[in-house]
């Protein structure tokens, strides 16, 4: 099961890098246009701005889920580490349960907001901010899907030192 989820956790978590790295460039090259418009062919393009926004938003949203699917986000493990070994495993198996209830919520809340853009409608594009607002729980949702898949790739054990660790 551990090897399984490790699996299918590195294959999502590359599909999710290969989009974002996507957006990113797109991001990179609406920038890029939108200073080039401004100070050389002055287009006066009304659009850049906005799409950039957008392009950030679903590229930072989507990229929470590769920093769970590493281990590189944020853990408090100064405290957890002073635990005995019963013991670091089951808070760590905890957090890890608390940021999924975490992300299982903002999904479930997510998609109201999200539905509620489809009335409003983006400044300059004109277009329904449904997609735009999407970001939060396609985010959460493949958050959630992550977090579960590291959980039972880990089952706690992400804290204990390796060997090349042991050796310094």
């Amino acid at each position: 099961m551990k090897s399984w989820a490790g699996n299918v956790s590195a294959r999502i978590n590359a599909v999710v890098e290969a989009i974002v790295a996507g957006l990113m460039l797109a991001l990179v090259f609406d920038v890029w246009l939108g200073v080039v418009d401004r100070y050389y062919f002055h287009w006066q393009l009304p659009w850049p701005e906005e799409f950039a926004r957008y392009l950030m938003i679903w590229a930072a949203m989507l990229a929470v889920s590769c920093g769970i699917a590493g281990r590189e986000h944020i853990g408090l493990t100064a405290f957890v580490d002073l635990l005995p070994k019963v013991l670091r495993r089951a808070s760590l198996i905890a957090m890890d349960l608390l940021a999924l209830a975490l992300f299982l919520y903002v999904l479930w809340y997510g998609i109201p907001f999200a539905n509620g853009g489809a009335s409003r409608q983006a400044m300059i594009f004109g277009t329904s901010l449904r997609p735009y607002y999407a970001a939060i729980p396609m985010a959460a949702a493949i958050a959630s899907l992550q977090m579960a898949l590291v959980l039972l790739r880990d089952l706690g054990a992400h804290s204990e030192p390796t060997f090349e660790e042991d050796a310094v």
